[in-house]
């Protein structure tokens, strides 16, 4: 048994969520489509044909959300606004029933002593703004950057601490060049294009929440420990390569003002990068920042494939920008549902590096967390101790980097709720608390009551390794 884990007083224990992926009501209140409602339509883009119409139902129940989330006791709860809610074309003036929402939401938590934490794109676009171009369009950089000052005016007199987007990666990459995500296109030039646009949205953005006086804005990227396979030198580049796509493309451009060199001369395989950015852009999206919020899950290990290996995998969709040279070795370590592996000493990697290559920015932990196959017991509870296994090992890693020195604020599990997983639909379970879905009723799993104890005492109890 190893000692319990006292983190530092006032560390911010948090959970998280994303409009879309729990709030149903899709048609209520004057909400317009965004382009995952274009994407579940489109027959196989889901899992089992599932849609987010209806999810957790939390537009509907968010004052039992609330109330459940001030049992837990994380100070922080750290939700997205729903863009086609609130601005239900992408352009023109708020729905102020769908502020509305917001505003009861940001007051319930405040009244249970909670600290809301918005982010202002989780992924879901109005569907008339991809019809005008979507991301891969430099206008839609500048229509975040209204929306995000419309925003603001209406909820900065409550809320403290907003960000601007979550995985840019994902959206890009996923959406544009594997096409798994919404919008679900197949197209690397896009995914560049989009790659720029987002990130200038972001630097934008900053700007327009700076001069309506917001008092802290980041933005939160998911991160992956990336290591090569072996310690041949081909291996090497193969992982500095990915590196470069997921990591760094973000990181470098928003902390240092510059793409790296490297992800310049793969990219231009695909497109002219230099035609995207416009002189200035680079500044804006620099535009400094109070925080970094961090999404870590897995790891990725990389080798380079043979000559023949790498023209049978040639054409096939990949968010890694047609790399059919570089192969993903799979290990032998413990997987969620979501197969991806678990490893925890990758956290520790992941923030320790940021913190030496990216210093001067306080980080936050903005999502971490696994899905596992739950099920309610005939008993009526969730007994998942693998989550509780997984959370204890990861918040080991984030103490462990503390100690070495890591300005580390918080850590916010994902997620507060069973909810729609994307293309997985259903599929997959990442909450503290079981929904089920034909009833709506919420079960908090036995990872919930483990976490309510973390949170009181600010300290990790003994476990068994």
């Amino acid at each position: 048994m190893t000692g319990e884990l006292r983190f530092p007083d006032g560390f911010g224990w948090g959970t998280a969520t994303a409009a879309y992926q729990i709030e149903g009501g899709a048609t209520d209140g004057g909400r317009g489509p965004s382009i995952w409602d274009t994407l579940g339509r489109v027959p196989g883009a889901i899992a089992n044909g599932d849609t987010g119409d209806v999810a957790c139902d939390h537009y509907h129940r968010s004052a039992e959300d609330v109330e459940l989330l001030g049992w837990l006791g994380a100070p922080y709860y750290r939700f997205s606004i729903g863009w086609p809610r609130v601005q239900p074309a992408g352009t023109g003036p708020l729905n102020p029933v769908g502020l509305d929402f917001y505003q009861r939401l940001v007051d319930g938590l405040l009244a249970r002593g909670l600290r809301p934490w918005i982010t202002l794109y989780h992924w879901d676009l109005p569907q008339p703004l991809q019809d005008a171009g979507g991301w891969p369009a430099r206008d839609t950089a500048d229509r975040f950057a209204d929306y995000a000052r419309a925003v603001h005016e209406r909820l900065g007199d409550r809320v403290e601490i907003w960000t601007t987007l979550n995985e840019p990666w994902c959206s890009a990459m996923v959406g544009h060049a594997e096409g798994r995500h919404a919008p679900g296109l197949r197209d690397p030039h896009a995914a560049v294009a989009a790659m720029h646009h987002l990130l200038l949205g972001h630097g934008r953005a900053v700007q327009a929440l700076r001069a309506g006086g917001c008092r802290q804005v980041g933005l939160t990227l998911n991160q992956y420990a990336i290591y090569p396979a072996t310690d041949d030198p081909a291996d090497a580049e193969a992982a500095s390569r990915i590196d470069a796509l997921v990591n760094r493309a973000y990181l470098d451009p928003v902390c240092r003002g510059s793409y790296p060199a490297d992800l310049l001369a793969h990219l231009g395989r695909h497109t002219d990068v230099e035609t995207l950015v416009h002189d200035g852009d680079l500044t804006d999206i620099s535009a400094p920042i109070d925080l970094l919020g961090v999404n870590y899950y897995t790891r990725h290990v990389l080798r380079r494939r043979t000559a023949a290996e790498t023209a049978a995998a040639a054409g096939l969709p990949s968010p890694w920008l047609w790399s059919p040279d570089i192969e993903f070795v799979r290990g032998d370590l413990p997987r969620t549902t979501m197969n991806w592996e678990i490893f925890p000493e990758g956290l520790h990697a992941t923030l320790t590096r940021i913190a030496t290559d990216y210093p001067g920015v306080p980080l936050w932990i903005t999502e971490s967390g696994a899905a596992f196959p739950d099920a309610l017991s005939p008993q009526g509870t969730v007994e998942d101790q693998s989550r509780i296994d997984y959370l204890a090992a990861h918040f080991g890693a984030a103490h462990r980097a503390l100690t070495d020195g890591v300005d580390l604020r918080g850590y916010f599990v994902w997620s507060f709720l069973d909810n729609f997983e994307w293309s997985y639909g259903y599929d997959r379970r990442f909450g503290l608390v079981h929904v089920d879905y034909p009833t709506q009723r919420r079960t908090a799993k036995a990872s919930a009551h483990w976490y309510r104890a973390v949170i009181a005492a600010n300290a990790v109890p003994p476990q068994t390794r």
